[in-house]
Parts: C-alpha cells; sequence; structure tokens
C-alpha cells in the first residue's frame, strides 16, 4: 500500500541496496540458493525480529531489493518478466494489478494459509498474486481545528463542494501520488462517469490545495498532523492514520486528534507474487507462505500501519481503540482502472491544475 505512515514509522527499516549481480553472489554451479530476494517498494517495513523469524524457519537469507514507489516497483518488473532480479516480488496493488498480470510478471502459487483470508482480498483466482494487507485512503480531518472554529466537521463526500468547507483541503496528486490516485478512484466510483468531473470542479472552486506527494500533504500541509504547523484541517491519508497519530506522539493522547470521513474510502490491497523465472522458487513460496502467517501479519500494523488480511491475526490495542475498518469502502474493478487510468489522470489534471 503507498504511501502511508509507512515512510514515518520507527520500525527499523530492513533495506539492503542490492545489485542483482549481488544477489546472485555464490549460487553459481548448480549450488541450491542460499537467499531469497524480495523486490518492494521503498515504503516497505518489517521489523528485525520478524526478519530474523523468516530466516530462522527457512534457513535462508531474507534479501530485500527496495526499487522506488509502486508504480516503479511494476514498471521495473514488467521490462524483467522471466529474467527477475528477485523471487518475490511485493507491493504491486489493485490499481495496478492488472498490468502486472497482463505482463506474465508471476508464477502460479496457491498458499494453504489462504484459508484464513476472507475471499473479498482474492482478486486473482488463478493466484498469481497472493493478498498481504490492506489499508483504505480516506479523508481525514482535524476535530480541534473544527472545535476551535465552532465548524461541525464533514460527514460525506457531498459536504466538501460546501462554501462552508472553503480553502481547507489538501490533496495529493494522482499523477504523482499512489493515496492521490486512490483518491481520484474514490469520486470515480462514488459519483460515476460524467459526475466526478463536475465534483472536482466543485472542489477547484472551492480552493482544493494539490500537492506532489503524502509526506507534504500530510507532515506539512494539514493541521492534524503531530508537529505540523499547516493550515488545511482536512487531508487525503488513511483509516490508520488516527491510530498513527496516537502511536507517535508523547505523551500518548487518550483519543486520536484526527477522525475519518467514512465514506470517502477507497479500499487497497497489496499483493505478492513469485516471480516468473524465480532463482529460488521454493524459497519464494516459503517466503509468501511467512507473509500470510500471524507472525508477520500481526507485525503489519505497527511496521506499514496498514491493516493484515490473515483473519487470526490480532490487531494491536492502538488500532482495535483508534482506527476503522470501513464497512462498505468504495473500489473499482482492477480491469476497469487499468482500461482508463492514464484517460482519467488527464481528465483530472486538465479541470484542476489546467
Amino acid at each position: 500500500m503507498a504511501l502511508s505512515h509507512k515512510v514515518v514509522v520507527a520500525t527499523v527499516r530492513v533495506a539492503l541496496t542490492l545489485s542483482f549481480a549481488a544477489t546472485i553472489a555464490g549460487c553459481g554451479g548448480g549450488e541450491k540458493p542460499k537467499d531469497v530476494v524480495l523486490i518492494t517498494h521503498d515504503s516497505f517495513v518489517v521489523s528485525d525480529d520478524v526478519k530474523k523469524a523468516f530466516e530462522s524457519e527457512s534457513g535462508l537469507t531474507l534479501r530485500i531489493l527496495q526499487s522506488g514507489d509502486a508504480g516503479e516497483t511494476v514498471t521495473k518488473a514488467l521490462l524483467t518478466a522471466g529474467n527477475p532480479q528477485g523471487d518475490v516480488l511485493f507491493g504491486v496493488d489493485n490499481t495496478l494489478l492488472s498490468r502486472a498480470l497482463g505482463g506474465d510478471v508471476f508464477e502460479p502459487y496457491e498458499s494453504e494459509l489462504l484459508e484464513n483470508v476472507d475471499s473479498q482480498y482474492v482478486l486473482d483466482q488463478e493466484h498469481r498474486v497472493t493478498p498481504i494487507d490492506h489499508g483504505e485512503v480516506c479523508l481525514n480531518y482535524d476535530k480541534r481545528w473544527f472545535a476551535r472554529l465552532g465548524v461541525h466537521p464533514l460527514r460525506s463526500l457531498d459536504d466538501l463542494a460546501n462554501p462552508i468547507y472553503k480553502d481547507v483541503l489538501v490533496v495529493e496528486n494522482p499523477a504523482t501520488s499512489t493515496p492521490g490516485l486512490a483518491f481520484l478512484f474514490a469520486t470515480i466510483a462514488r459519483y460515476g462517469e460524467g459526475g466526478w468531473q463536475d465534483f472536482w470542479r466543485a472542489l477547484r472552486e472551492n480552493g482544493v490545495l494539490v500537492v506532489d506527494g503524502w509526506e507534504e500533504a500530510y507532515t506539512v500541509r494539514f493541521s492534524g498532523a503531530a508537529g505540523s504547523t499547516g493550515t488545511r484541517p482536512i487531508v487525503v491519508s488513511y483509516a490508520s492514520s488516527p491510530p498513527a497519530e496516537v502511536f507517535f506522539r508523547k505523551p500518548k493522547p487518550a483519543a486520536a486528534p484526527t477522525a475519518v470521513v467514512e465514506d470517502s474510502c477507497f479500499r487497497q490491497i497489496e499483493f505478492a507474487g513469485v516471480l516468473r523465472g524465480a532463482r529460488n522458487e521454493e524459497g519464494a513460496r516459503k517466503l509468501v507462505d511467512f507473509m500470510l502467517s500471524t507472525r508477520f501479519q500481526e507485525d503489519i500494523p505497527l511496521a506499514m500501519f496498514v491493516f493484515p488480511v490473515n483473519r487470526t491475526a490480532q490487531l494491536p490495542p492502538d488500532f482495535v481503540k483508534h482506527a476503522i475498518v470501513p464497512a462498505s469502502p468504495l473500489e473499482l474493478p482492477p480491469e476497469e482502472i487499468e482500461a482508463n487510468r492514464d484517460i482519467w489522470v488527464r481528465e483530472w489534471t486538465d479541470i484542476v491544475v489546467r
């Protein structure tokens, strides 16, 4: 998922910047590989204890090759399909899924642990990819700002066009940001073709601020982020942002200072897959299994601030108390996204940042 609170996580980041030659060193001559290489986006985080647990259980060294944001990671995988630089790819989400599947990037593998995953997260019935986590992109608002001014917080996407909310919203550009793209898809899912354009015209007239990425939008422009001097009390972020605000503030507040507009949420699901042509296919399958295990799944919330898909995984107390899982998040079929993504982004650009 991108582009989220992953970039501010205090957990140990395991990032080994590797060349392809380095990953295969010592594995020539037909020897069985002693490592497994995970290709992922720059915001992937796993705690050191969990990484060591996989290595102890599998007897393999886990090497992590981070390849830019999710879009860059998928593009590189497409360019090396059949001759990959690693064994497993993690981080392709439902906004990019059809592109990756159409490029024949993955080798099918159905993990036995999928029995613990609800079918709503399994978007590929051929099991070329395996769901690992989900994180809903939603409007977040600063509760204190609204209370101080005596303005009622918005309840719906529809409220954003109301003049009372003029100059209060900051969003990410969908051409440069994964959460920005997901929010664009949320408005398309909500208002439909022919309606979403008018919605964005209304937001433009109501003073929406557009920035390149999540970090500037949330940590700089948004008034509700810890330590921020921002002036915008509404931002596109995540359903997991309120518990993150609780987790990182010292002293820890009793209640989250921010809240989520539930009807604005768009579901993102992140997947892992065994790469076609993987040097260590057996190790790749072990890694996919481990990523679905409760050991890894229970590490996800406070490592990457997204939700596990394994229903047996327990959420940490801050998530239970302060996070919501939207009951009916907005969604679009991956095939529809793939067919229209570039067209929609161009239309949005013409409307909002012309």
